[in-house]
């Protein structure tokens, strides 16, 4: 494109300062609505973003389907867990297959007020990066909207909430799960079985506490309110839990906890009772994290398949970097049990009561 006067303008389209003047904003300001930051007022917003529409503005190049990809961001809920180390080592063999690099970060941190803290889109796109896998992210409406407008490939790798209509994510039959680890103890003869389940808003307890009540049905046990106590997954407050049901006037003789570390949280309200497992009690995890055969007895768990579900995950974000886009968008992995010593039949007299 060539103006009067002879002064060509890049093909590639118009700059960050020319979409401002037509807004009527400073560069910074439309740097903002740019990069989704949210101190930007709604009348500004929608100005700038009018004007980027009307002007073709793009942030970043879209993704070259005839180039091999180079860059993607996987963010993590954290970095300290073993449950990260998982998703690491599946996206870390699957990209290594697809000659792609990684950008690893943790986010979205959330501030005190629970708010997504600013700045980690921007942190996201400056790199040109070509996709994203986010990891049990809690993403707002307005950071959806975001990546959407901005044409960047997402995919959900376990998500905490109901994602949009349209996101692709990777998960574990967790309700399959459920079901598997109650019968099991239902074979074994236990008929008081209470769960520690994780928090109420996330999909994958809901639908462990969804598969566990329905194993109980199924065995024309009938549902015991007081046997379901919530933990939010923190080692800390299962124990609490465990004491909890230790408590009450009939005690459960096994109990399904929704994951791993919370188990082991468990096991330490059990010692402190004086209780041995599986001998006055029985405890089956969910997860199959390290942690699991750390613990005394060997934790018999529920295995997810972490790794396979970030290698799945990754492998279905280049398809839509290539424009692919897959038929279904949930993609659910199958769970099986792994038996150690953390259960056994229930004790003719339970060492439970006292």
């Amino acid at each position: 494109m060539v103006r009067a006067g002879g002064t060509s303008v890049a093909a590639a389209g118009p700059t960050l300062a020319v979409v401002a003047r037509e807004a009527g904003v400073s560069v910074p300001t439309a740097s903002k609505v740019v990069n989704g930051r949210d101190d930007v007022a709604p009348e500004t917003r929608r100005r700038v973003t009018e004007a980027l529409e009307r002007l073709g503005y793009v942030r970043r190049p879209r993704f070259d389907a005839a180039k091999a990809p180079v860059l993607i961001d996987l963010v993590v809920h954290s970095l300290d867990s073993s449950w990260s180390g998982a998703v690491l080592h599946g996206v870390e063999e699957a990209a290594h297959e697809a000659g792609l690099e990684v950008v690893v970060s943790a986010g979205p941190t959330r501030t005190r007020a629970g708010r997504p803290e600013r700045g980690w889109l921007d942190k996201l796109t400056v790199r040109g990066s070509s996709g994203v896998l986010f990891n049990l992210a809690e993403l707002t409406q307005a950071q959806y909207a975001w990546l959407d407008h901005h044409r960047i490939p997402y995919v959900l790798i376990d998500p905490v909430h109901e994602p949009p209509a349209g996101a692709v994510s990777v998960g574990a039959a967790n309700w399959q799960g459920g079901v598997t680890a109650t019968e099991h103890l239902l074979a074994l003869g236990h008929e008081r079985i209470a769960v520690i389940a994780g928090s109420r808003r996330k999909m994958c307890s809901s639908a462990r506490v969804a598969g566990y009540r329905s194993a109980l049905a199924s065995a024309g046990l009938r549902h015991r309110g007081e046997y379901v106590r919530h933990a939010g997954f923190d080692e800390g407050t299962a124990r609490h839990r465990m004491h909890e049901l230790l408590d009450l006037p009939e005690p459960p003789t096994a109990v399904f906890v929704c994951s791993d570390r919370m188990a082991l949280g468990a096991y330490t309200a059990l010692a402190e009772r004086g209780l041995r497992v599986p001998d006055d009690i029985s405890v089956v995890g969910f997860d199959d994290l390290p942690e699991a055969r750390w613990g005394s007895p060997a934790l018999t768990t529920v295995r997810q398949p972490l790794s396979e579900m970030a290698a799945t995950a990754l492998r279905l974000l280049v398809r839509l970097m290539h424009g692919d886009r897959p038929e279904g968008t949930r993609t659910e992995l199958s769970t099986r049990l792994v038996e150690r010593a953390s259960t056994a039949a229930p004790a003719a007299r339970s060492a439970v009561r006292r």
